[in-house]
C-alpha cells in the first residue's frame, strides 16, 4: 500500500480472481448476476442514449445548425474516449473505472478526486435526466404548467429507478435491457423516417448564435457532452461483467458508436422536420417532428411513452453508475465506509445518498424559478465530467510514457488515440463556460475537504489495516 498522496512505485495489474472477486461478496445470491457483452453494450448505449438526444436537439438549436459539426467533432472525441477507456479496462479490469485508473497511476488524492467528480456528474446528471423526462411526460399528462406538479413529476421518476436498484443487480440488468431496446423503436422512426420528410428550409440560420462559428461549436458542443456522458459506464461497473477484460472494451467501443450514429442522424431529422423557431421552443422535439411527419397527435404521444421508458431506462443505469465509483473508492478508505456496503450486488448506500441529493437539487432548481433548469444541469455535469475523463486519459498517457504494460506494436495508435480524448476533455472543459466551471469547481474543494478527514482517519489506522476492505459492509 502506498503513501497517501504519491504515486505507487510499483503497481502490477489487478488479477482476474480479483476480479471475480466482487461475484462473492456478500450479500449477493439469485438477485445478483453479472453482466455479458449484451448487456454491457446496452449499459453503455441506455446510458448514453437517455434523455439527452430526446431534448438536446431544442437545446442546441439557438446556435443554429452550425451545431451538428460539433456533434461530428464531439463523436470522434468520445470514440476515442471510449477507447482509451477500453485500453485502461484491459489492464485493470476493476469495479470503479476512472476512479481506479487516476488512483492506481498517480496515488490516492488523484483518484479521489476523480470518484469525487464522477459521483457529483452522477447525481447531477440523475436530476437534469429527471427534469427532461417531464418534458415528455407533460405530452401524456399535463404536469409541465405548474412548477410544484413538475417537480413531483421530476421526483418520482428518480425513485422509481431506485427501487429497481435496490431490488438487486438481476432486475437493474433486465430493466437496462428492455428498456434500451424499446428506446430504438422512436429514434430509429425519427433517425431514418425523417429523412424522407427532410425539408432543407426548416434548418433555420447556420449560426444563431450572434457569435463566430467556433464559439458557436464549441457552446453548443458543451450542451452535447451531455449527450454522450455515459461512454464510460461499462468500465466503471467492470467488476460486474464477466471477461472484462475483453468485453469492457468491446461493449465501450459498440456501444459509442451505435448511439453515435443513432445521435446524428435523429438529431438532423429533427432539424429537419420542425421548423426552427418552433425547435427553439419545444419540449419534446421528437415529439413535434413525428406529428410533424404523419400528421395529428398519436405520433407524438407514442414517441413521448417510448421517450419517458427511455430515460427512466437510463436513470436505472446511471443509479447504479452512481453507486458504483463511491464503493470502490470506500473500500480503498477514501470514502466513508458506509458507501463499500452491499445487497443483493448494488452498494445500497450509495444509491441512497445519490438519489437523495439529486432530488434536493430538483427541488432546488424547480423551487428556484430557474427558466433553463436543464441546460443549467447539463452545463455542471459538463464540467465534473470531465475531470475523471481527464484523469483517465492522464492515466493511459503515464502509461504509455512510463513503458509499462504497453503493447508496442500498438504504442503509436494508442498514443494518438491517447492526445485525441486529452484535447477533447480540454475543449470540453473550457467550453463548459464560466458560470459551470464556477460551480464545479466549488463542488470540488468542498471534495477537498472530505479527502482531508479521510486521510487523517486513515493515518491513525495501523499500516497494516490502511487499506483493507472496511469491515462494515
Amino acid at each position: 500500500m502506498h503513501v497517501t498522496g504519491t504515486a505507487p512505485q510499483s503497481a502490477p495489474a489487478p488479477s482476474e480472481e480479483l476480479t471475480a472477486a466482487v461475484g462473492d461478496l456478500p450479500g449477493t445470491g439469485r438477485h445478483t448476476r453479472r453482466f455479458g457483452l449484451p448487456v454491457a453494450t446496452a449499459l453503455v448505449m441506455g446510458n448514453i442514449i437517455g434523455g439527452g438526444i430526446f431534448l438536446l436537439p431544442a437545446s442546441i438549436a439557438p446556435y443554429g445548425w452550425v451545431s451538428l459539426i460539433a456533434f461530428g467533432v464531439l463523436t470522434v472525441g468520445a470514440i476515442a474516449l471510449a477507447l482509451v477507456f477500453g485500453r485502461l479496462a484491459a489492464r485493470d479490469p476493476r469495479t470503479g473505472g476512472p476512479y481506479v485508473y487516476a488512483r492506481e497511476a498517480f496515488g490516492d488524492f488523484a483518484g479521489f478526486l476523480a470518484a469525487w467528480a464522477y459521483w457529483i456528474t452522477t447525481w447531477v446528471s440523475n436530476a437534469a435526466l429527471a427534469v427532461a423526462a417531464v418534458g415528455y411526460l407533460d405530452v401524456l399528462i399535463p404536469v409541465g404548467h405548474h412548477k410544484w406538479t413538475a417537480c413531483l413529476a421530476a421526483l418520482v421518476l428518480q425513485w422509481l429507478p431506485a427501487l429497481a436498484n435496490f431490488a438487486g443487480t438481476r432486475y437493474v440488468g433486465a430493466v437496462q435491457l428492455v428498456s434500451t431496446v424499446l428506446k430504438f423503436v422512436p429514434l430509429l422512426l425519427v433517425a431514418v423516417g425523417g429523412l424522407f420528410f427532410f425539408d432543407p428550409s426548416r434548418l433555420g440560420p447556420f449560426n444563431a448564435s450572434g457569435h463566430g462559428a467556433i464559439g458557436a461549436v464549441s457552446a453548443s458542443a458543451a450542451l452535447l457532452l451531455f449527450s454522450y456522458l455515459g461512454v464510460e459506464s461499462a468500465a466503471v461497473s467492470a467488476g460486474e461483467v464477466r471477461n472484462a477484460r475483453r468485453n469492457v472494451g468491446r461493449a465501450t467501443v459498440i456501444g459509442t458508436a451505435g448511439a453515435a450514429l443513432v445521435y446524428l442522424l435523429g438529431t438532423l431529422s429533427v432539424f429537419g422536420t420542425v421548423e426552427h423557431h418552433r425547435l427553439v421552443a419545444s419540449a419534446a422535439p421528437f415529439s413535434d417532428a413525428v406529428n410533424t411527419m404523419f400528421g395529428g397527435s398519436w405520433g407524438g404521444t407514442a414517441v413521448a411513452l417510448a421517450a419517458l421508458v427511455s430515460m427512466t431506462g437510463c436513470l436505472n443505469g446511471w443509479t447504479l453508475l452512481s453507486a458504483q465509483t463511491p464503493y470502490a473508492a470506500a473500500r480503498d478508505g477514501l470514502f466513508p465506509a458506509a458507501f463499500a456496503r452491499r445487497r443483493r450486488g448494488v452498494p445500497t448506500v450509495g444509491v441512497g445518498v445519490t438519489v437523495v441529493l439529486s432530488s434536493l437539487l430538483t427541488a432546488y432548481n424547480y423551487l428556484s424559478g430557474s427558466a433553463k433548469v436543464f441546460d443549467v444541469l447539463v452545463l455542471v455535469t459538463t464540467f465534473t465530467a470531465t475531470v475523471p475523463y481527464l484523469l483517465a486519459t492522464a492515466a493511459q498517457l503515464f502509461h504509455l510514457v512510463s513503458g509499462r504494460s504497453v503493447d508496442r506494436p500498438r504504442l503509436v495508435r494508442d498514443s494518438v488515440i491517447t492526445a485525441i480524448a486529452a484535447a477533447f476533455s480540454l475543449w470540453l472543459m473550457a467550453g463548459a463556460g464560466y458560470a459551470a466551471v464556477y460551480q464545479g469547481v466549488l463542488f470540488l474543494f468542498a471534495g477537498v475537504l472530505v479527502y482531508a478527514v479521510m486521510a487523517a482517519r486513515r493515518r491513525r489506522k495501523p499500516a497494516d489495516t490502511a487499506g483493507a476492505v472496511p469491515e462494515t459492509w
